[in-house]
């Protein structure tokens, strides 16, 4: 299987020496596993602008598009990818926060529904969880089917040596993520994912070809297969939770109608 590590540190420290054991422990599982690494340090991603091109003509009209071109090319090239960062603040580092800030219209037009990710955080006292949390909920939020989380506390900032209880955690986890990047299996939607999916479904035809202001968001969700799926077609979706896309893509119609998005002012 191929394996995407994206390095969200200024530097190689304490998080990169977690993720550097869960390579080892992949590699050591699964022979033939094949991994590239981004580090977004060395990217050179500039400061998303706020422009909205990526919402109203698609991500190709980012002004920062070389960039980005090369960071999805990898997320679509893995089948699971282990995103690491270090705590700051209790959450993840600014170089994440604006990978993610280029990515937000994958809130509006979800895109990673087959990948599976590993979020690996340390911190030296607090946070890690919370850090976690965080950027799992924007990978779930751009698609991603699982995310498994490690966060961690060092006690260091300069000095970590991995301690057993680390090691054990991270073979529990590590384990749980490559056999299901393995297996292949795709999980069902939770119904919290279903809701803001179906609620885009049905806003986003108030802004598609032939309305007042049609954006790419319009686009996206008229697609012929799309349009009547509750979620994307490669997930499977259970008879029960099929009401719930139901439900809120009629909240999302009415809504739409309600409150339509003007974009004209960036024309």
């Amino acid at each position: 299987m191929k394996y995407l590590i994206i390095n969200g540190s200024p530097r190689k420290g304490n998080t990169w020496r977690l993720v550097e054991l869960v390579r080892q422990q992949i590699m050591s599982a699964s022979p033939a596993s094949e991994f590239q690494e981004i580090h977004l340090a060395k990217a050179n991603l500039p400061f998303c602008v706020g422009c909205s091109a990526c919402f109203r003509k698609g991500n190709e009209h980012c002004p920062h598009r070389s960039v980005m071109d090369e960071i999805i090319a990898g997320m679509n090239w893995a089948d699971g990818i282990i995103f690491s960062s270090p705590t700051f603040n209790r959450a993840p580092t600014a170089l994440v926060k604006n990978l993610f800030d280029h990515l937000c219209y994958m809130l509006h037009r979800p895109h990673f529904f087959t990948k599976k990710a590993l979020v690996i955080t340390t911190t030296g006292g607090v946070g890690a969880k919370a850090a976690a949390k965080s950027l799992a909920a924007d990978l779930k939020g751009i698609g991603f089917n699982r995310v498994y989380l490690l966060p961690v506390i060092t006690h260091s900032w300069n000095d970590y040596s991995i301690d057993d209880k680390a090691k054990r955690q991270s073979s529990k986890v590590f384990r749980e993520f490559l056999m299901d990047v393995e297996s292949g299996k795709m999980h069902p939607p939770s119904a919290l994912l279903m809701i803001p999916y179906n609620l885009f479904r049905g806003m986003c035809l108030s802004n598609g070809p032939g309305t007042e202001y049609p954006t790419y968001d319009g686009i996206y969700w008229m697609d012929p297969v799309r349009a009547k799926k509750y979620y994307d077609s490669a997930i499977p979706v259970p008879f029960y939770k099929k009401p719930v896309g139901a439900f809120f893509y009629q909240v999302g119609k009415l809504g739409g109608r309600m409150v339509p998005v003007s974009y004209k002012k960036n024309k």
